[in-house]
């Protein structure tokens, strides 16, 4: 394909220059966003009389026929083409010659790819945004379906207090609820139009950027050209967002991992969402949230990537900016992938109960409560804290736990023991009691489930 800026030179581009130079490859998925922002121009150049109203529909007219084209596949993108932008511009200028070359009046690729770019994450963010709602609503599900399935509660990857599956599971809801947050603050920010901007000092053509903006539903024109075509920090935001909502991903699925163990055996997750052993015929492998464990590193990877490409340009648009787009969309492409299969992915786990009662029965997890009854019978938490800990010392020598040590071994410590500390270290006490705002009694989780739905509701109104 004849290169649009070929005029200055005198010669072809060397083959291996052309491949290392091209980004249709990947750039070629913002086809329609491309088209879109080529619609937007062609009709503001035809309102401004730069170009006339005739030349300005038969460009819009020409440029829709051409995404129909490529929709249905009857027009294939030319792979040895420099970018969408040539491509596209270079299929209209042969569909309809003189007047096909007036669409790129009083713009540049420069302004041109950064119009893209924020047209299409701006679609992708809501998509994933969507996902990550879907999320946060089965979440909820999971927690109003389990608010007295009792847990260990564990710092240090210990046992430590009593907690619920309900509790648990809504401390991930706040988390997504966050990257929510952040999507759309990003969105936010990257909504306004580069278009205009052109190459870097804008154009002594009569363009109307408002208007483009309307067309496009950006909320306004960029107040500097220069910095039009030169920014990318929304891609670095919208990076750092996902990196933070693949670390959340990544750290359930380390639980996941770990409660799929025959250590834990909390639960069991379908086999549609399960791999096996080449090897051993007994193995059951969590592979997708193996994966997304691996991929969050990628995905932070890609963050790295935006920031080292930046680090050291001067203004405005410089080659080494075409590197945003691999590192952006590969972290896009595998958060959405990520949050497909990890949704249904828990939606169909088993949870065994039992076995979390289990746990939570063994560990002493109940110590706390069992000096908070002091605490509530006058003793100084200190002294309580005390006793308590030689009273599990004291049931690990005999092998008892708290709840089956006699009464007579408690009194010996303090007088202050009586038959109703039982009641009191009871794993459903403990569990219950825990009414602070955010604790895990049912009573709060419930409240904390209503607060996140309404938030959820908020989010994506």
């Amino acid at each position: 394909m004849a290169k649009m800026w070929a005029g200055r030179f005198s010669k072809e581009v060397d083959e291996t220059v052309n491949a290392f130079n091209s980004s249709i490859s990947f750039d070629g998925r913002m086809y329609r966003h491309d088209i879109q922002g080529s619609i937007a121009h062609a009709t503001m150049l035809g309102k401004c009389g730069i170009i006339s109203e005739e030349d300005s529909a038969q460009i819009i007219a020409g440029l829709k026929e051409i995404l129909a084209d490529i929709e249905s596949g009857k027009l294939e993108l030319d792979m040895t083409a420099e970018d969408i932008h040539m491509f596209i511009e270079a299929e209209l200028t042969k569909r309809y010659g003189d007047v096909g070359k007036r669409l790129h009046t009083s713009r540049s690729r420069n302004d041109q790819v950064a119009v893209d770019i924020r047209l299409y994450l701006r679609d992708e963010i809501k998509e994933i945004r969507e996902l990550a709602a879907s999320l946060v609503k089965t979440l909820c599900g999971i927690a109003e379906n389990n608010l007295d399935t009792i847990m260990p509660g564990y710092t240090h990857l210990q046992r430590a207090q009593p907690v619920t599956l309900a509790h648990h599971m809504m401390a991930y809801g706040q988390m997504l609820l966050r990257d929510l947050s952040r999507l759309a603050d990003t969105a936010e920010r990257m909504n306004v139009n580069p278009l205009g901007s052109c190459a870097l000092a804008g154009t002594t053509y009569p363009i109307d950027r408002g208007m483009t903006s309307e067309l496009l539903g950006f909320d306004a024109p960029m107040v500097n050209s220069l910095d039009g075509v030169s920014d990318r920090d929304f891609c670095v935001e919208l990076a750092c967002a996902l990196s933070l909502l693949m670390t959340h991903l990544s750290r359930f699925s380390e639980e996941i991992i770990m409660w799929c163990s025959w250590e834990f055996k909390f639960i069991e997750l379908d086999d549609a969402y399960a791999t096996g052993s080449s090897i051993m015929p007994q193995k059951k492998n969590p592979d997708i949230t193996e994966l997304i464990r691996g991929k969050t590193g990628r995905v932070t990877g890609d963050l790295v990537t935006l920031l080292s490409m930046l680090k050291g340009l001067p203004l405005a648009y410089n080659k080494d900016m075409q590197e945003d787009k691999e590192a952006i969309f590969d972290a896009v492409d595998n958060v959405k992938l990520c949050l497909k299969t990890f949704i249904p992915m828990i939606e169909t786990m088993r949870i065994n109960k039992e076995n979390m009662r289990n746990a939570a029965a063994r560990g002493f997890i109940n110590a706390t409560d069992c000096a908070d009854y002091l605490v509530k019978k006058g003793m100084p938490f200190r002294d309580a804290y005390k006793i308590t800990g030689q009273l599990v010392a004291l049931c690990i020598q005999k092998n008892e736990t708290l709840e089956t040590l006699a009464i007579e071994e408690y009194k010996k410590f303090t007088d202050l023991f009586d038959t109703d500390v039982f009641d009191a270290i009871s794993l459903e006490t403990c569990v219950n009691q825990r009414k602070s705002e955010g604790g895990p009694a049912p009573e709060s989780v419930k409240i904390q489930i209503q607060k996140t739905m309404k938030a959820l509701s908020g989010e994506m109104a």
